[in-house]
């Protein structure tokens, strides 16, 4: 295998000439360690059955083949069980298929505008901006119907998620789906797995903001890990830990080269890896049966990935964190010493974050999110602050704006001031500048 010579991802997902600004990519496709078609086929049982803790291993070895990710991530975010079958997975694939024009044409009913890449009525998508600037440096979506892909998706989604609808940073992370699956339809449920995820740091009452509660066990976390740089924090007013907001929202999105995103994602979905996904998301009227049997079964650890399997080591009532805050967690410990000795303000916190974007590597945050996952695991759980009890909460409601005008404050939305780029965007009552998302 020497003389097999790593190849470069970027030619899958092509930039356009003049958009010189972007992160350079550092995944490579690697011969004998990235997942490559010959070794996703032979993974397959004659009958279908895939093979998932080969797979992972090899995932987690050297990431996807681009030209086979699409069809793994269906696996990788609960879409099909492995153990089913070539037979059993067509059924489902039609059936979702199905599924998604009644639900389309009924929404191009409510909102005839969707999918013609224009503003999209204000229930649907509120921010039709949004779209049109999603990965607008790929040569991909120089095609309309490429584009008119994404409205579509992200507007059926919107109309069937009521409590949560459409919020600024959705469009990030349905992008992928739609170049990654030729299928519309593939491409959405594979989107709607991911906010199965995802949503909750999208919702927003009245009384709290989504992603906070994230904030708040990343808060946890680093000062468990990390009480030094946690209380710099607190001392430069940053207890909140908002300048973490689009880590979290979009999974790094800014922060890596499009592909190296790509590969970010499906190794953490590699390490989360729980074979009763499909079990746990599928409508009940599906595979009834068949659901209510495996779901009696004990898991077996094997077909886990390596994080879940540390987490099913401990005995929790709750729900384990997510390991994307761990990853965060990760990139600020690593930066720890240039954020105690640089950062004097939180101005200067933000600036050196965004100064991380094309400076991370994606296998590195990996591992180390890993490492502080056991070391965090390893404490007392009895002597670790509760996210209510870490300073970042204190005075949080109090600091919402009035109900009447809450609307205009949706963190999900991050609340646009006008059309400029200069101008700022409120999270709650930190103002920042837009290029903080974008």
């Amino acid at each position: 295998m020497r003389w097999l010579k790593s190849e470069c991802a970027d030619s899958y997902y092509q930039v356009k000439p003049e958009c010189k600004d972007v992160p350079a990519t550092r995944f490579k496709i690697k011969p004998g360690r990235t997942l490559s078609v010959r070794k996703w086929l032979a993974a397959f049982s004659p009958n279908g059955q895939l093979d998932i803790r080969k797979t992972l291993k090899r995932i987690h070895r050297g990431g996807i083949h681009p030209s086979i990710r699409g069809e793994v991530w269906e696996f990788l975010l609960g879409c099909y069980d492995p153990m089913s079958t070539f037979d059993e997975r067509k059924q489902i694939r039609e059936h979702r298929r199905a599924q998604y024009v009644r639900w389309k044409k009924e929404c191009s009913e409510m909102f005839p505008v969707d999918g013609r890449g224009k503003c999209i009525t204000s229930p649907v998508i509120t921010e039709g901006l949004d779209v049109t600037r999603t990965d607008r440096n790929l040569v991909f979506y120089e095609k309309q119907e490429n584009l008119s892909k994404l409205w579509d998706i992200l507007s059926v989604y919107a109309w069937i998620d009521i409590d949560v609808g459409y919020c600024q940073g959705m469009s990030d992370l349905c992008s992928p789906m739609i170049i990654l699956l030729e299928h519309e339809a593939d491409a959405f449920w594979c989107f709607e797995r991911l906010m199965r995820r995802l949503r909750e740091n999208f919702r927003c009452t009245e009384t709290s903001i989504g992603v906070v509660t994230q904030l708040g066990h990343l808060a946890t976390v680093t000062q468990v890990i990390h009480p030094k740089l946690h209380q710099h924090f607190e001392t430069l007013g940053g207890g909140h830990y908002l300048f973490a907001v689009r880590m979290l929202m979009v999974l790094f999105r800014r922060e890596f080269s499009f592909c190296d995103s790509l590969y970010l994602w499906e190794m953490m979905w590699a390490l989360e890896y729980d074979p009763d996904l499909f079990f746990q998301y599928e409508e009940l009227e599906l595979n009834m049966e068949k659901s209510k049997g495996a779901k009696g079964k004990p898991r077996s650890t094997r077909r886990c990935g390596k994080y879940e399997r540390e987490n099913m080591k401990i005995k929790s009532s709750g729900e384990p964190l997510p390991i994307s805050v761990f990853l965060v967690a990760s990139v600020l410990k690593d930066n720890s010493s240039v954020l105690l000795h640089k950062a004097r303000g939180l101005d200067d916190v933000v600036k050196i974050v965004n100064n991380l974007t094309g400076n991370l590597n994606a296998k590195k945050a990996c591992i180390g999110a890993l490492k502080l996952h056991k070391k965090y695991l390893r404490k007392n759980f009895d002597d670790i602050p509760s996210p209510e009890a870490v300073t970042w909460s204190r005075g949080w409601n109090d600091k919402l704006p009035d109900k009447s005008r809450l609307s205009d404050y949706r963190i999900l939305q991050l609340s646009q001031l006008g059309n400029d780029a200069n101008e700022a965007i409120i999270v709650s009552d930190i103002l920042l500048p837009r290029s903080f998302l974008y």
